[in-house]
Formats: structure tokens, sequence, C-alpha cells
């Protein structure tokens, strides 16, 4: 039988097990077979996070278009919470449309599941977006996250209690206690953390009392569970126990929930030693996830030392007060919500948030500006660094445009280009259009960071919009003696006034360009005026200036390391073979191309090369193929939210044609179909003639097996419906090892269930 497909979405796997909360899911459910927008809503610790993600997963197969998390904790600035979603649903904002707009056309005809999560700090902006969407999209639902309700139109709130607890002052049998929910996360948040606790006769009573001391909440108990380490249970609910009396005047009157988490965050960060505390708060400066070079950077001086770093940070993980992520292979770290408010609390009393801001910006200055001129030649390392870090660097922008430092913003949002350019245009059209109009930055990072708003606008296909920002920059450069970065800016305004069509203006500021750029010694600006004459013959049709420009742009390209620049001079020179019917020397080109913008993760080159190597395959008269590039063409453009471009329009219609001669109009429906579903690694497998990844994963008899020897164990003995403990009595290893297993079957599977593990082995039996 082979392995169902995977169903898109960016879920993550849970990390940990789920515990209880069968009436909350049971309301949930319920409540969305009426409502679209359901609100989970509860204090800070209370688990409505992992309640919404496992509804998520468990409601995810009845939407073909996926389940999607939306994390907001770590958005601070509100005008960037369309941009989170967008970015939740791999989207691209390349159109010159606001991220809204974007989203209303996309979801329109889809029926999707979103998790918009943390929603309490952004609740203005927030709750119309989503009443925005859901009145756009009839197909979507929504599960939000909250301290407080959105109270958006339609919105049906369900309040998520702590866990329950066992009832007080009363003998309750062992086995029974043992299915209490808040007991039974503390006895496997115990056993994950030490290895060898267990509920026991001699110990239920304190855990019992621990759970009920906590109230049930989830955080609370996992920060208490944790000391099980070197801690007795009746010792953590001692000390807890005197915590508590010094707040309720020795008495045992419940305080109220909120108090009950602070009070235990209190006690666990009182028992981290001073440099352990010091690391602690410091870590609320990162605006989102941070490496540990970060840290070593930002936070480690004074009271911990930068040779502790690794320790102390290890030690605050194995504590719970910070987490532990995987990026790409890179281990990052981030803070929960809670935790990071708790942090910077303690950041204000020890009077360290100017100095620690001062570090933090410095650092990302540093970093980014420090890395501009090398950029170009590790470019696709680069864009995977600021992939993981760039909302501290939006934090740092930010805090340039509230103190009007205009020079440093500037100078950031300019560097930091290449992220604009294949990532968020629009979000650079934004920073740099608020940093423009924050003061002086002086003629240099001015005439920059026109040019680079002229760049975004050319390539959103915005002539309009490019041509004042490229006519400043270019007055500035002559009046500042800026060779460099008027020939960039000219050649750009040349490319602009082609796209509105205006040739003589076009060839004018071309000459004016090739003048400037013979005068100096700069690759940069010679792949420019060469991306120019190119894209200028592209338009007009003159393939001989277009080969000439982008066969000297593929040799610069190569010889100077730019990989952006190599990946348009490939498209431009493989798009003139293509359009000459040179089908032999254009398919090198444009696969070449191809495997180069997947690598920076371009989406714009990546719809154009789809849909180039579509042309080329009906050309070559590969029907089937040539139609299911087209339809996964249009999906990659769509999300992009990129147009066609006017060269490309003549080549599409006519491999359109020829493939509907030859697949009949039914057929090439099919397998254009069939290529819009594709995800974006299954088309460029296609595009490259790789084996299908999607067909790869169905075929599990067949192909290599993805979980190792001892893997594969643990999940056999799983679907067999054994608990961790019983694993580890047959496999003569500890609880916390099948745990740690259990955890890396998940995430090998892209799966956040034990019945999802039981279903995959049973499917790969067959």
């Amino acid at each position: 039988m082979a392995r169902p497909p995977r169903r898109p979405g960016n879920l993550p796997a849970e990390a940990t097990s789920f515990v209880g909360r069968r009436r909350e899911l049971a309301a949930v459910r319920r409540k969305l077979t009426e409502a679209r927008l359901v609100s989970l809503v509860g204090p800070g610790g209370v688990g409505k996070t992992r309640l919404a993600l496992r509804l998520a997963g468990d409601l995810g197969r009845g939407f073909p278009d996926g389940a999607w998390l939306v994390e907001l904790a770590e958005v601070r600035d509100p005008t960037l919470v369309a941009d989170a979603v967008m970015a939740a649903l791999d989207l691209r904002d390349q159109a010159a449309t606001e991220p809204a707009a974007r989203l209303r056309s996309y979801l329109r005809d889809k029926r999707a599941l979103l998790v918009v999560d943390n929603c309490e700090h952004l609740l203005a902006v927030t709750a119309p977006l989503v009443a925005d969407l859901m009145r756009a999209a009839p197909g979507v639902r929504v599960i939000a996250t909250s301290r407080e309700p959105l109270s958006a139109p339609g919105e049906h709130v369900v309040p998520v209690p702590p866990l329950d607890l066992p009832a007080p002052h009363a003998r309750v049998p062992l086995a029974k206690l043992r299915q209490n929910e808040a007991v039974r996360l503390f006895t496997e948040r115990a056993a994950a953390g030490s290895g060898t606790f267990e509920l026991t006769a001699a110990n239920q009573a304190a855990v019992a009392d621990l759970c009920r001391r906590l109230d049930g909440l989830p955080l609370a108990i996992e920060l208490a569970a944790v000391r099980t380490r070197v801690l007795t249970a009746e010792q953590i609910l001692d000390r807890l126990s005197d915590r508590f009396g010094l707040l309720t005047g020795g008495g045992r009157a419940a305080l109220p929930r909120h108090q009950t988490l602070r009070t235990t965050v209190d006690w666990s960060h009182d028992l981290l030693a001073a440099d352990e505390q010091a690391l602690l708060r410091r870590l609320c400066a990162f605006a989102g996830r941070f490496t540990l070079e970060d840290v070593e950077a930002v936070c480690a001086y004074g009271d911990a030392p930068a040779g502790r770093t690794l320790d102390l940070v290890a030690s605050l993980v194995d504590r719970s007060l910070v987490l532990k992520e995987d990026a790409g292979g890179l281990a990052c770290y981030r803070l929960h919500e809670t935790m990071r408010e708790y942090a910077a609390l303690k950041l204000r009393e020890a009077g360290e948030e100017e100095a620690l801001d001062r570090r933090f910006t410095g650092y990302y200055l540093a970093r980014c500006l420090g890395s501009g001129p090398r950029v170009r030649q590790r470019l696709a390392e680069w864009l995977d660094w600021m992939d993981l870090e760039i909302d501290n660097v939006r934090a740092v922008l930010r805090g340039c445009v509230t103190r009007r430092d205009a020079s440093r913003g500037t100078a950031l949002a300019y560097t930091v280009g290449y992220y604009w350019i294949t990532r968020a245009l629009n979000e650079g059209v934004r920073w740099l259009g608020e940093l423009l109009a924050c003061g002086d930055s002086g003629p240099e990072g001015r005439a920059y960071a026109l040019f680079m708003r002229g760049f975004l606008a050319v390539l959103q296909s915005d002539p309009a919009g490019a041509g004042p920002a490229l006519a400043e920059a270019v007055t500035i450069a002559r009046e500042a003696g800026l060779p460099a970065v008027l020939s960039q800016s000219l050649s750009l305004a040349s490319m602009a006034a082609s796209m509105a069509g205006d040739h003589p203006s076009a060839a004018r500021l071309g000459e004016e360009a090739r003048a400037v750029t013979e005068g100096i010694d700069d690759d940069q600006a010679r792949l420019m005026y060469l991306q120019s004459r190119a894209l200028n013959g592209l338009f007009q049709g003159d393939l001989d200036a277009v080969v000439a420009a982008a066969s000297e742009g593929v040799r610069l390209g190569r010889e100077s390391g730019d990989l952006y620049s190599l990946d348009m001079m490939l498209l431009n020179l493989g798009s003139a073979r293509l359009i000459a019917g040179a089908l032999d020397e254009a398919e090198p080109l444009l696969t070449e191309a191809l495997r180069i913008a997947y690598r920076i993760d371009d989406r714009v080159g990546q719809y154009v090369l789809l849909d180039a190597l579509g042309c080329h395959a009906a050309g070559s008269g590969r029907a089937q193929p040539a139609a299911r590039l087209l339809g996964a063409a249009e999906t990659v453009r769509a999300g992009a939210g990129a147009g066609v471009l006017p060269y490309l329009a003549p080549l599409l219609a006519r491999a359109e044609e020829t493939a509907r001669a030859a697949l009949g109009a039914a057929g090439f429906e099919d397998q254009f179909a069939a290529g819009r579903r594709l995800s974006r690694d299954a088309a460029i497998a296609l595009a490259l003639g790789e084996p299908d990844p999607a067909a790869a994963a169905e075929s599990a008899e067949t192909g290599p097996a993805p979980l190792g020897r001892r893997e594969a164990e643990v999940a056999r003995l799983v679907a067999e419906g054994l608990s961790n403990k019983q694993i580890g009595a047959r496999l003569f290893i500890s609880e916390h090892t099948v745990d740690s297993h259990v955890r890396a079957i998940m995430n090998k599977l892209g799966v956040n269930s034990r019945a999802q593990i039981a279903a995959w082995t049973a499917a790969t039996r067959q």
C-alpha cells in the first residue's frame, strides 16, 4: 500500500507528548462545524498553543489546501502582521500590492485552516485582518490563540482552563491518579527530564498536592517537573509551598493563576546561579530566534562571561527556560513568550536595558554592514543566515526609524537588499520609504537607498514607482561624484523606461550608463549595465543584443562569484536561445539557472524558468511534462505574486497550443491541473529531470527506510500501543531515551502524534 502523500502545511512536529484536553478538543471540533473563527483564550502558560496545534494536526486532513501555523509572538511591528501570514503560507510579496490584498487573492478559492498564535499584543491589526480574509475566502477557517478575545465578527470563544486536578483530601488509587491530566503531565515531563522518575505510592500525595499548588498550569508544572533531576517531588513541594506562603501570609489560600505562574517562574529563576540569571534576562533582547554566536556577542559580558556561554545556554535549555530548535541543521534558540516577558522585567530591574540595546543594535549592524561587500560571493549561505535572523534585523530597523537614525537605518536596509530582492520586495520598499523620510543620511547613503528603492520597484514591474527614486539617485550621485551608484541607477532607469514602453528614454539612459560604466572598474556596475542591455533586448525583440550582453554577463558572473547576477544572465541567455528555436543550446542554460534560483529560493526566477522549461519541453515534443510544468509555473507565480513577463507571453501561447494539439483539450487540462497541484520541490525536480520526491515518498516499500534501525523498532512498538516505559523495558533502554527516539521519529516522518506513527508503520508494512 502506498503511503498517503503529505498534505500541504507547516505545522511543526510535537516535540513532547500531548496530555489530556479531551473536553476542549471536542468543544473546538464542535465549534468549527458551525463557526469559521474559534479563539482559544486563556492566560499565559495555560497551553493554548499546544492545544491549537493538536487540533490543527487532527483536523488538517479535512483541509485539502493545508493547515498553517502563523506565529505572531515574535512579531513586534503591527505593520508586519500580514507579512507574517504570507511567510507562514510560504508566499512572497513580489507584486507591487499590499500583503493583505495578496492574501485575499491567494486564499479566495482555498480550503485551508489557519492557526494564528499569540495575538494578544497585536489585536488591533490581527482582528480586522482575520475578518477581512474570512470574508474574502469562504473556505478558510481560523483557530486563534490569545489572552483575550479578538472581538472579530463571527468569533466563537473557547476558554482554555488549566489541566484537570486531582480532588483535594481524597485518597485516590495510584492507577486512577496516573490518569489525571495534571499528574500525567508532571510525571511524563519529570521522567523525560530525569530519566528515572516514576509516580509511586510513596510520592503520589506530594505530586498531587504539587499539581494543585500550581493550579494545573502546564508551563508551571513543566518548570517544576524538570527539577526532579536534583530534587524529589516532596522537596519541590516544600520549597514552592514556602514561596507561596510568603505571598499569602503563611496560609494555603489560592493565588490568582497569573500570580501562581509568576511565582513558579520566580522560584525557577532564583534556583539559577548568578551567571545563569544574567544570561536569561539578557536573552529577551532577541526579537526572534538566536544562535550561540549571537548570544556570545550580545549577552556574554560581566556576570555572564563569554567563556561560559555554551554551558549557560545548555543549563537554561535543560531547565526548560529556553527552547531549542533546529533551523536547517543549525541549533538555534528562542524564549517562550511568558519567559520573554519575565526576562524583560528582570532586565529592567537590573538597569541593563540601554546597555543591552546598544550591544544588540551594534552587533547586528556590524554583522550586516561588515558582510555587505562579500554577500554576492556567498549569497546562498548569507540568505540562510538572514532567514534565521530576520526578526532581529527588523528590530534594529524599527529602532532606527524610532530614533530617526536615517544614516545607519538606510545603510542597513541597503546592505540586506538581497533579502528584499529574493524574499520580500514590498517589505523592503516600506522600510526604505520610512527610513528615507527619517532625515539626512548623507549623499552616499541616500543615493544607495534610492537606488535600492528603484531596484525593488523594477523587480515588481512597477516602472512608475521606480522612476522618481532612480531619478533622484542619479542626481545625487552626479553631484556627489559617486560613479558606481550613478552607473547602476542609470542602468536601472533604462530598464524601467523599457518596461514602460518608452524606448527612446531607455536608449538614452542606457547610453549614459555605458559611458559611466566604461570609466570605472566595478563588477557590480558592469553586471547591472549588461543586465539592462539584455532585458531591454528581450523587451524589444533584439536577440543579438541579448546574446552579446548575457554571454558577457555569464562570464563575468562566474568570474566574480555573483550568484544572483549569474542566475539572471543564464536566464536571459537561455531565453534568447529558446526564442530563437535553439533548443539544445537553451536547455543547459535554463536548467543551470533553475538550480541557482532554487538554491537561493528566488521564486520569481523559479516561475520564469519553469515556464521557459515548459516551453522547451513543448518544443521538444514532450507534451505531457510541458503541460505539467506550465501548470506548476502558474502555481509558483501566484505564490510569488508575480506577473507574466511580456517576452514570455508569445512563447507560452505557442507552447500551450503545441501541447494541446498533442494531448487533446481534455488531456492538456488534466496534465496542467496535475502540474498546478505539484509542490515546488516536485515541480523543480520534474523540470530538472530528477526523481519526484513525492513519488519517492509514496513508494515506501521500494524506497530507502527513513528511520534508523532503533527508531524503526521504537515506531513498531508505538504502533503496538506500548507506552514509553514499556518500550524502554522491552528494548533495555531508558524511558528518556525512548522519548528522544519518539521525537526524532515524529520529526523525520513529519507527523505530530503517536497515532500517526502507528498509521505510517501500518502503511509501510503493506
